[in-house]
């Protein structure tokens, strides 16, 4: 009898289709077996534990460049170490197109940063003009150089693309065989509500919601659909907020447009009151598209469990509270357009998005891994090595306690960012091992991966 590296006993296989009690066998890297009485020179009993596949976080901006020259606070060393703490063990994450150097320059540039890595990564690259160069030369380059998408923003002073621009875009992704994702915010609408806003007077966080309102996402991804009808490229919008976006998605795939939609755990579990929070605790809350009411958020999950939304990514975008680039940067006194959008999310996606939607009974387990785990590897190229548990797929394991309940504080995720906004949050369901490729990653909330371990994931053929 084969005599493995590697057995774990016992556990609650899940995957996207099934639910099985069986032993994994792993030899390096590698998931080699999967049966009963399975012998390892080393045993895990995970009886009475859950065996996930690695989460695969899709929507994770990290130590990524700002036009304005900062770069985001959470870097590859400290990012990944939340996520391994989370029971994610891939990260898909953004390379920067910022003015003054080319596409394959920042591609090749970020993939060096993720040299840092705890776990294994693959990279969207932002794109933010449509000169020749960008168009005709280089798209196609980053796509031959394993870019998981391109990424367009029809909003924010620094990126939106014109609708022209949008289309040239799409036109180069459909020639380069690489799926496109959006942020759908209509940008003329939303400058001409902040701009009405501070002229009466509304500068307090909560007005961020209120010049956002979900008609300016809802119309712009209608917009955003009909080009990829027109080119007939396919697209994914990013972090829908509310029902009408998905209703709107919805109605698009019904008559074949190619569109795939993403949400978060933040649209489910938080609302627009977090950003009347007193004083300046309400900015902790803001991110675009913003937070909706509750009403919005118990609609979201029609979508959900329809397949309609098809991922769960946490759009983990980390400033710190109290840093000096953070959410205060132009002081504390300054209006909510001033405010950096984004929230922390990496290490908080699995728990919380699993007591959300499995101890409600809102969906089964099966769809928590289709969600959080597959589904992403088969979008962004990187399936069947990722994203299952199957001999020949990479090791990548969490046994996850479903009876341990605990109760949320940004210690322990040992981030860069000083704050996540689910403290205090209570939850069950939670990760005590993680594997990666083989190893041992994280155990019972110590890091054991060490920064550069992880690998870049060349997105394969769709």
């Amino acid at each position: 009898m084969t005599t493995f590296d590697i057995v774990i006993r016992n556990g609650m296989i899940v995957t996207a289709t099934d639910k099985y009690i069986a032993d994994i066998g792993i030899n390096g890297s590698k998931i080699v077996d999967i049966g009963f009485d399975l012998k390892g020179h080393e045993t895990i009993d995970a009886t009475g534990l859950l065996v996930l596949p690695g989460g695969i976080d899709g929507h994770c901006h990290i130590e990524q460049e700002e036009a304005d020259g900062t770069i985001h606070e959470d870097d590859f060393v400290s990012a990944t170490g939340s996520a391994l703490l989370g029971g994610t063990t891939t990260v898909v994450c953004f390379a920067s197109h910022v003015p003054g150097r080319g596409l394959v320059e920042q591609f090749d540039a970020y993939r060096r940063k993720g040299a840092n890595s705890r776990i294994d990564f693959a990279i969207h690259q932002i794109i933010t003009r449509t000169d020749e160069q960008t168009i005709r030369d280089e798209i196609p380059v980053v796509a031959e150089r394993g870019a998981a998408g391109l990424k367009v923003f029809m909003t924010y002073d620094d990126f939106h693309l014109s609708d022209g621009q949008f289309l040239q875009v799409l036109e180069a992704a459909h020639k380069s065989d690489i799926l496109v994702s959006v942020h759908c915010e209509n940008y003329d609408a939303i400058r001409h509500l902040i701009l009405k806003h501070l002229a009466e007077g509304r500068t307090e966080p909560h007005g961020h919601v209120t010049s956002r309102p979900p008609c300016v996402e809802r119309e712009a991804t209608y917009r955003a659909m009909t080009m990829s009808e027109l080119t007939h490229q396919k697209i994914q919008i990013f972090h829908v907020s509310c029902p009408e976006v998905a209703e709107e998605i919805g109605r698009a795939q019904s008559r074949g447009v190619k569109v795939v939609a993403e949400t978060c755990p933040h649209y489910l579990t938080l609302t627009e009151e977090d950003l009347k929070r007193d004083g300046f605790e309400g900015t902790k809350y803001i991110c675009s598209p913003p937070l909706r009411t509750k009403a919005a958020q118990e609609g979201m999950w029609q979508y959900i469990r329809s397949g309609v939304i098809s991922i769960i990514s946490s759009d983990h975008c980390g400033y710190t509270f109290d840093g000096s680039v953070g959410k205060g940067r132009h002081g504390r006194d300054a209006d909510f357009s001033l405010i950096p959008n984004g929230m922390p999310g990496l290490g908080t996606r699995l728990p919380v998005f699993y007591d959300a939607a499995i101890n409600s009974g809102k969906i089964d387990l099966t769809d928590f891994v289709r969600l959080t785990a597959t589904t992403p590897a088969q979008r962004y190229g990187l399936y069947p090595q990722k994203g299952t548990i199957a001999p020949g797929s990479d090791a990548d394991l969490v046994l996850w306690d479903p009876k341990k309940s605990v109760t949320i504080t940004n210690s322990l995720f040992q981030s860069n960012i000083d704050y996540t906004p689910y403290e205090g949050r209570s939850v069950q369901g939670w990760p005590v091992k993680v594997y990666q490729r083989g190893k041992l990653a994280m155990d019972d909330g110590k890091l054991v991966a060490p920064p550069g371990s992880g690998q870049f994931l060349k997105a394969r053929e769709k």
